[in-house]
């Protein structure tokens, strides 16, 4: 037998078909600043920068780490997209920009095209929903280094914020507060030590006594975005620094916006631990040390302002129905 593209693992065929088939789901996205269709070279986003004094692009890439190892034992793929739009959106509103456009980048073992297009339809949800063009990506067949059920995928975002507007926390003091608000479970982090204590001993479909979801829906839960929340308070101009919580935890993300030797003090007591957490946290007999090192315990976002203006992010945050709570202030 000849020797051919096809039968080393690479099927051009399949991967035509692909990018005939998320096309329409791209394009659902696209606006008026949007030149160029799936397919080119390159993609093309025509910048107006009006009513911005000073504009500054903002950029951020990421993954969602071994959650893909969820949708793989689930065979559930539509939601993997919306978790990483939202955590590459949430990465830049939290330094106060407003997102442009997003580009992915999705590497198979096997292109499988319904695979594809349903990660793709979760881009384009997201996309639409923050209010963002998808407007182009690469997509890799890799036989022989990925296994072929498996893939691995990549975002970028870009945005842009005037210079004035940027949230950097350096106006953060001694004795300001730090408000939290809650999360939709694991969001895209701490899913190697939740797979390692979990599913040796549970299947995917098990529903814990006083649970709604099986695991592997409460695993799944969409990382959620929090830029309508973000704009809003930083509209009102009383935040002087966000977090997104992700990988590190509470405190070590919130450091990163922290200045001149402060830091936060947590008060544990100050929200529940949900379930899911909780559930991880006792089947791995895992210490709270460790929890607060590796998962959001519930709180997804954080913002910092002055003990003053505590009352106006409760307020603006009850119009977007979020429930914020004190969780603890800076030393």
């Amino acid at each position: 037998m000849a020797s051919d593209y096809k039968n080393s693992g690479v099927d051009i065929e399949a991967g035509d078909e692909t990018v005939e088939r998320i096309k329409r789901h791209a394009k659902s996205t696209f606006n008026k600043n949007v030149l160029s269709g799936i397919g080119y070279f390159g993609a093309f986003y025509e910048a107006n920068f009006t009513g911005y004094k000073k504009p500054v692009l903002v950029s951020s890439v990421d993954g969602v780490g071994t959650k893909l190892k969820l949708a793989f034992m689930t065979g559930i793929h539509n939601t993997i997209g919306q978790d990483l739009v939202n955590h590459c959106v949430n990465d830049i509103a939290v330094c106060g920009a407003k997102p442009l456009y997003f580009m992915d980048y999705m590497a198979f073992g096997k292109l499988n095209p319904d695979t594809v297009e349903k990660i793709v339809e979760g881009f384009a949800i997201a996309c639409k929903e923050n209010d963002c063009a998808l407007i182009g990506g690469e997509t890799a067949e890799m036989p022989g280094f990925y296994p072929e059920n498996e893939y691995d995928i990549s975002g970028t975002i870009v945005g842009v914020v005037d210079k004035e507007r940027i949230i950097n926390g350096n106006s953060i003091k001694h004795g300001d507060i730090a408000i939290g608000f809650t999360s939709t479970g694991l969001h895209t982090n701490g899913y190697s030590l939740a797979r390692k204590v979990l599913f040796p001993k549970y299947d995917p479909d098990f529903i814990p006594e006083g649970f709604e979801n099986t695991l592997a829906q409460e695993l799944l839960q969409i990382h959620k975005s929090y830029l309508k929340l973000i704009t809003a308070l930083h509209d009102k101009g009383i935040v002087k620094g966000f977090s997104h919580i992700t990988g590190g935890g509470i405190t070590g993300n919130t450091k990163r916006i922290l200045h001149n030797e402060l830091r936060l003090v947590l008060d544990r007591s100050a929200w529940k631990l949900p379930q899911i957490f909780d559930f991880i946290q006792k089947t791995g007999n895992i210490t709270d040390e460790e929890m607060e090192k590796v998962f959001n315990l519930g709180v997804g976002l954080v913002a910092v302002v002055d003990k003053k203006e505590i009352d106006t992010v409760f307020e603006v945050s009850e119009t977007l129905s979020e429930k914020p709570f004190i969780i603890g202030r800076i030393v």
